[in-house]
């Protein structure tokens, strides 16, 4: 948790909004899953969301759904995602953002989740499917581990919620733009950055937008109005249309380059 707070800081000093991009830990396959993670840590990552794949995903769309179910396919399990979660931290001192959902850490163990997620060096949980009246089944163990607590708002949580969770989380506050699932979109709503600046001003956490970002203009447009921005189907679609390390990591820089 130490580490997401101090590196929004650094933001905030210097004036730069974060970047946030996400993969799916074992997809394509495993070998090249932490050549990627290293590899947006090495472009710029602020923060990065290592997505850990799930079989029956409520807020993931097309593009993740596939890459999680080949990332399944390929074998990747808890353990193997700990393991190279380990590895990450052992190159690199940016943030890290486990996002998933409730079964598999359930199904895993709650306590030898949080237990080995902390001996391997993770930051923070994202766990999209257990609201605030769910959260107990796990934030009790993250909170006394201090691994950060990230709620999910949306365009349809009212402000009360949205306050609430701000009180209750810990690390940042995640804004979904959209109502829907995840995926990159040509145009964001018209109204995001507003309600962005509002929600803002409002809170103490800082306040990371995602779902639908997908290319630097509409990062630069966002720039001014959050905290950090996070990209994820963009990303795994330039995967799975093969580009190269070079190639990804000249589009992350353009991506980082917008919120500098």
């Amino acid at each position: 948790m130490e580490r997401i707070e101090r590196t929004f800081k650094q933001l905030r000093t210097k004036n730069e909004t974060g970047f946030i991009p996400f993969s799916i830990a074992g997809y394509p396959d495993a070998e090249r899953s932490l050549e990627i993670f290293l590899q947006l840590a090495r472009s710029g990552a602020d923060v990065i969301e290592f997505g850990f794949p799930f079989s029956d995903p409520i807020a993931d769309g097309p593009v993740i759904q596939k890459a999680s179910t080949e990332a399944i396919r390929n074998g990747m399990n808890m353990d193997r995602a700990l393991n190279m979660i380990a590895e990450i931290r052992s190159s690199t001192d940016v943030p890290i953002v486990f996002f998933s959902y409730f079964n598999p850490i359930h199904n895993y163990g709650t306590e030898r989740f949080v237990a080995r997620a902390k001996e391997c060096g993770l930051d923070g949980v994202l766990v999209v499917d257990l609201p605030m009246e769910e959260a107990g089944w796990l934030k009790p163990l993250t909170d006394k581990a201090k691994l950060a607590w990230i709620y999910l708002a949306t365009p349809t949580s009212p402000v009360e919620r949205v306050e609430a969770m701000d009180e209750d989380g810990s690390g940042f506050l995640y804004y979904v733009s959209v109502t829907g699932v995840t995926g990159a979109r040509n145009a964001l709503p018209e109204d995001l950055a507003a309600t962005c600046a509002d929600i803002r001003r409002s809170c103490r956490l800082p306040l990371a937008v995602g779902f639908g970002v997908s290319n630097p203009r509409q990062a630069s447009w966002l720039r001014p109005h959050v905290d950090g921005v996070v990209v994820g189907s963009a990303i795994i679609s330039r995967i799975s249309d093969g580009a190269s390390i070079t190639d990804l990591d000249r589009w992350l820089r353009e991506m980082k380059a917008e919120l500098a």
